[in-house]
């Protein structure tokens, strides 16, 4: 049946059965027979549309002879329709119930009746379906009811049909329908479950978070809202869709729609999913290191603590986060380990935070190698010497450790003999050393925090000392600062050892010993420095005992040049000293200009300069010029006569000294039953204590050399 239809014109089966019969005895006397033939009406459409019509045709088998008639039943009963001479076919526009007949043309005979056919006719009147409520979309368990409204129906008492049928109340205006999940013909889908939304799960301190719940594609809803599994009691009343929240908590919701008891929705959705909402509280967490060392390194145990102030005895958990990361730990204190942006805050409950500290910014390097400095480098007997340890962040907790390096010649290096007085380290970064007077290597390394963390160990750093000792000593031949690069240079070593390594540092630090493998050759205990391999450097003799020489300063010049001829070995004063310069295969040249700290000594057609006592004026650095061709310059070492030596001893401890002769002056007094000797020069006083039996006014012809002047004091002479 066509949907459009609105109106159906219905004949009952009984009624046309009897009017039927009543035809068929009304015709028998009229015409008097009946033809034993019974003729088919068919349509082509059983429906009439609005305005339009359908075509009946009425035929027998043999069909000679006869004409049509139409008939169609009303309620008053059969109506003559049309009649029709041809072919049995008719043109209707109205509805009813119709059927037809043959007729023998001038006789009363007749045939009988055709089975009935129903026309049905649509009229111009459409059908409106109202739902109530008029939902979208409905879901399985709601019920609603579905009107059938005719507007211009004249007040025509209608009957109703619905698809599919109601079974309850087949003719009813009104349809009920309750949903099943398989209800197709209404598309009802399955529960729905809410939907909250929330911009944001963190209320800022003393703001709010604004919560939405939704049910997706349909209308009609109420809400609900839960924190923490209860009623919220917060929300406005009127099932509002939205709510501001200024709690933390877990909260959720639900819609529900539909006429139930109380007012109460009759239906209600799943509920939301659980959504968490962070309260952050006006307390402020703070981040302290201890020890706060603005860069740690690989191994050192650095701890970041968490703070919070105001927190009115609230027993707080800690999280802790780095580069915006968050770690484990729930203590408030953390290990720092790696580099990175570290940051806490506490947690009153689950729902409740302090704010986030401010970042504390933590760089974790390698393990660090402190420099190490020397100065003077080059020094004068019996000078001190200041010894700087220089690290990254000096006043970070650092403690200082020196040591002196010692040859170890299993390991072709050195080991380290911790110096006395800092063997719990020193605060200070430098460190002095007074009374130095031969060679030595010196290494510092720092440490700090608790179990210690140590630095590497600097690199071997070198005090020289030129003067010659006895029990270690270095001799060049030829006995020159300068050679050419392909003249034989030999180093020999001489002293209380049997066994000597020549060591060598360049200029770019560069540290190693002779060897075939390296520089030079050795023969017994010298060292012959191979051709091409004179390089400008300073050279010294370590024993087996450990001790070292005096150094020398070697410059190497190329084949075609110039160079000085000037003493490897400190000059005394009051001894006289020549220079010359030469080429390699010129031993004498003349025309010769000398300078001395870049000053024009002497320009004439002498070959050599001459200086016949050395004064410390004189000490400083040299070079010559040949033909326009000027030699690297060398540094010529002035050091104090060892010959006079003045000493006074008294029983006093308020001595004067005498005036110095030349530059050093050795007073002895007595102190109880000690005997001390004070060493006097320009550069401050060192003291050295013993017990010998007093003498007085003694005049002593040994060696200037601290120790061996207390040696002397003791074994010498009287002059």
């Amino acid at each position: 049946m066509d949907e459009k239809a609105s109106e159906l014109v219905e004949y009952s089966e009984g009624v046309w059965d009897r009017e039927k019969r009543s035809a068929e005895q009304c015709e028998s006397q009229m015409h008097g027979g009946e033809l034993k033939v019974k003729p088919t009406l068919t349509a082509d459409s059983y429906i009439i549309p609005a305005g339009g019509s359908v075509t009946l045709t009425c035929s027998v088998k043999d069909p000679a002879g006869l004409q049509y008639e139409l008939w169609r039943r009303t309620s008053s009963g059969d109506q003559f329709i049309k009649y029709n001479y041809i072919d049995g076919v008719f043109s209707v526009s109205e509805g009813g119930k119709y059927s037809c007949r043959g007729v023998i043309s001038g006789t009363n005979s007749v045939t009988s009746m055709s089975d009935a056919v129903i026309i049905y006719q649509t009229v111009s009147i459409k059908a409106t379906v109202i739902l109530q409520p008029s939902w979208a979309q409905i879901f399985s368990g709601e019920t609603v009811t579905a009107r059938c409204e005719i507007q211009g129906g004249d007040g025509r008492g209608w009957e109703y049909e619905w698809i599919p049928t109601n079974t309850n109340a087949p003719t009813s205006r009104e349809y009920r329908i309750i949903t099943e999940s398989n209800s197709r013909e209404y598309r009802s889908t399955s529960k729905p479950r809410a939907t909250l939304r929330a911009p944001r799960t963190t209320i800022p301190a003393g703001g709010s978070v604004a919560l939405s719940c939704s049910v997706d594609g349909s209308d009609g809803w109420r809400f609900d809202w839960f924190r923490d599994g209860s009623a919220y009691s917060a929300a406005q009343p009127g099932g509002n869709n939205k709510v501001k929240v200024s709690q933390g908590g877990l909260y959720h919701c639900r819609g529900g729609r539909g006429g139930g008891r109380g007012g109460e929705p009759g239906f209600y959705t799943e509920e939301s999913r659980k959504v968490t909402i962070e309260k952050t509280l006006s307390i402020k967490a703070t981040v302290i290191l201890q020890p706060s060392w603005p860069k740690i390194y690989r191994g050192e145990t650095v701890t970041a603590r968490c703070e919070i102030q105001g927190g009115g005895g609230t027993q707080w958990e800690y999280e802790w986060r780095r580069n915006r990361l968050n770690i484990p730990p729930t203590s408030s204190e953390h290990r720092v380990t790696d580099s990175g942006e570290y940051s806490c805050r506490g947690r009153k409950d689950q729902f409740h935070f302090t704010q986030w500290s401010d970042v504390i910014t933590v760089t974790v390097s390698s393990e660090p190698r402190p420099v190490l400095t020397v100065s003077p480098s080059w020094l004068s007997p019996g000078a001190s010497v200041t010894l700087s340890c220089q690290v990254e962040h000096p006043s970070a907790g650092w403690r200082f450790y020196w040591y002196k390096a010692v040859p170890d010649w299993s390991k072709k290096s050195y080991s380290y003999e911790l110096q006395p007085d800092s063997n719990t380290g020193i605060e200070h970064d430098s460190y002095i050393i007074h009374g130095q007077t031969h060679t030595a290597g010196y290494v510092c390394r720092a440490g700090r925090g608790d179990p210690e963390y140590y630095t590497y160990y600097s690199n071997t750093e070198f005090v020289w000392s030129a003067d010659l000792h006895p029990a270690a000593s270095l001799t060049v031949s030829p006995d020159r600062v300068q050679h050419f690069r392909d003249d034989p240079v030999s180093l020999n070593c001489e002293g209380n050892s049997a066994e000597w390594r020549v060591m060598m540092i360049t200029e770019t630090g560069l540290l190693s010993y002779c060897s075939e493998s390296n520089w030079g050759t050795i023969n017994g205990s010298s060292c012959n420095i191979k051709p091409y391999w004179t390089d400008n450097a300073v050279y010294w003799c370590e024993s087996g005992s450990g001790e070292f020489s005096n150094a020398v300063n070697i410059t190497g010049q190329s084949n075609d040049g110039v160079i000085l001829v000037s003493p490897v070995h400190p000059v005394a004063e009051g001894d006289s000293v020549g220079l010359s310069c030469r080429r390699r295969e010129q031993n004498t040249l003349s025309n010769v200009f000398f300078y001395h700290n870049d000053t024009l000594l002497q320009s004439d057609s002498r070959g050599e300069l001459k200086i016949s006592a050395v004064s410390q004026s004189d000490e400083g650095f040299y070079k010559c010029e040949h033909s326009g061709e000027v030699a690297p310059q060398s540094w010529i070492s002035v050091k104090d006569d060892p010959k006079e030596i003045f000493v006074s001893m008294k029983q006093s401890e308020d001595v004067k000294p005498l005036q110095m002769v030349r530059r050093k002056v050795i007073t002895l007094m007595f102190q109880q039953e000690n005997m001390m000797i004070r060493r006097i020069e320009e550069d401050g006083s060192d003291y050295y204590n013993m017990n010998p039996d007093p003498t007085t006014g003694h005049k002593l012809g040994c060696n200037s050399d601290i120790l061996d002047i207390l040696k002397s004091i003791l074994s010498c002479q009287s002059v």
